[in-house]
């Protein structure tokens, strides 16, 4: 084959696959591809494979139909205060129309740019200071609003506007800081403040309750103490009337047990006489008794005192006789009806529980006197009771050794009577 004829081939294939690739073209999901047909306007390719006449149709701009985020350098604005702040700003916006992004505006980037930042000097220069920096939200809706209209016919739609930074100019910022930090630290007094003031009404409250229970339990506990020594002293007054009522009774029992064995035993003026100087010795024992006097007419009052107490018997001597005993023993609550209650000794059953409980826990605590101690009276090991020698006994002294008072009859002891002349 000849030369020329094979590179005639080369160059028609070449050509073909030139105007193949010119002629079939894809456009990508989410872009626009805008076709002019001899350097005008034809159509707007939408995603997927077109077909172009090639060296006639051309793709003049792919357009990116997604949101694009834009983040313009700070820019310097005037506020209403004269005051420069730097304000830095981020738009998002979508292409709706590519023609008109291609045709009419040839950088819509650059556009939105300087219109976000004359938009934004126009609406900052009408504000102070503290309401640009407290009203952020405000600026975004208005600067959002005036993008929108004026980048509409660029078929951009502005979805929102975001400040980022709001920077003031240094001396100003340490002014704010310094005013910041006074109002926290005012914010602080009045809060330091309000709590003690809360704490020292919660104290005082607390006191308060506290003094109020205290004195609650206080009356409550004097009321009990007096009740208590009300009863006690009740208790021990009933004690104290029954006690001496027993006493008496005794007393009185003793004297007639006394003065009948004094009438059975006979006693002679002789005997009185002695027991009497027995009984002298007994009266001066106290420290204030130094000296005492027998009086002369001793005789003739013991000879007195036997007359009171006697007859006289067959030998003219004054004789006792004893008075009858009927062997009946009456109850101290059988004297008188009034005096039955005096006697009872049932008690409270509430101070009886009591006394068992503290009974009882006494028992645990110390153990029985029977544990501890043996009995009063135990056989010794040698022989005879106890504290008594081996073959040692208790016997009654032997009736020849005993004074002259069991001689004449006494079973008692001697009776020791003063005797004061009349």
């Amino acid at each position: 084959m000849d030369i020329s004829v094979l590179v005639t081939v080369v160059v028609i294939v070449l050509l073909v696959l030139v105007v193949m690739a010119r002629a079939v073209q894809i456009v990508p999901q989410a872009t626009a591809a805008v076709v002019e047909r001899l350097g005008r306007y034809k159509t707007t390719q939408t995603p997927g494979l077109a077909f172009l006449v090639p060296f006639v149709d051309r793709i003049r701009e792919r357009i990116d139909l997604r949101e694009q985020v834009v983040s313009f350098p700070p820019q310097p604005v005037i506020t209403k205060d004269n005051l420069t702040v730097r304000i830095d700003t981020v738009v998002y916006f979508r292409v709706t129309d590519p023609k008109a992004a291609v045709y009419e505006i040839s950088d819509y980037i650059t556009g939105v740019e300087q219109i976000t930042t004359t938009t934004l000097r126009n609406v900052v220069g009408g504000m102070t200071l503290e309401e640009t920096l407290t009203s952020r939200d405000q600026i975004n809706t208005t600067l959002r609003g005036e993008l929108d209209e004026a980048t509409g016919r660029w078929g951009i739609k502005v979805e929102r506007v975001e400040i980022k930074a709001i920077d003031p100019p240094p001396s100003i910022q340490e002014s704010m800081e310094r005013q910041m930090k006074a109002d926290r630290e005012k914010r602080a007094t009045i809060l330091t403040a309000e709590g003690q003031r809360e704490s020292a009404i919660r104290s005082a409250e607390g006191n308060k309750q506290a003094q109020i229970l205290t004195a609650e339990g206080a009356k409550q506990a004097a009321i009990l103490n007096a009740e208590a020594e009300r009863q006690s002293r009740i208790l021990r007054a009933q004690g104290e009337r029954a006690a001496q009522y027993l006493y008496a009774q005794g007393e009185a029992k003793a004297i007639e047990k006394r003065f009948a064995a004094i009438k059975a035993g006979r006693p002679t003026p002789e005997l009185l006489a002695y027991q009497y100087l027995q009984t002298l010795p007994e009266m001066a024992k106290g420290e204030a008794n130094k000296v005492w006097m027998v009086p002369s007419d001793f005789g003739k009052a013991l000879e007195g005192f036997t007359k009171m107490l006697g007859a006289p018997g067959e030998d003219g001597v004054f004789k006792y006789t004893p008075s009858p005993d009927d062997g009946q023993r009456v109850r101290p609550e059988d004297d008188e009806e009034s005096v039955k209650g005096w006697f009872d000794t049932s008690g409270d059953p509430e101070i009886a529980a009591q006394v068992a409980a503290a009974t009882a826990a006494a028992r645990q605590e110390v153990p029985a006197l029977g544990e501890v101690a043996p009995k009063a009276v135990r056989a010794a090991p040698g022989g005879g009771p106890q504290g008594l020698p081996a073959g040692a006994s208790r016997r009654r002294p032997d009736p020849a050794k005993r004074g002259p008072a069991h001689r004449r009859g006494l079973t008692h002891p001697p009776l020791r009577i003063r005797v004061v002349a009349p």
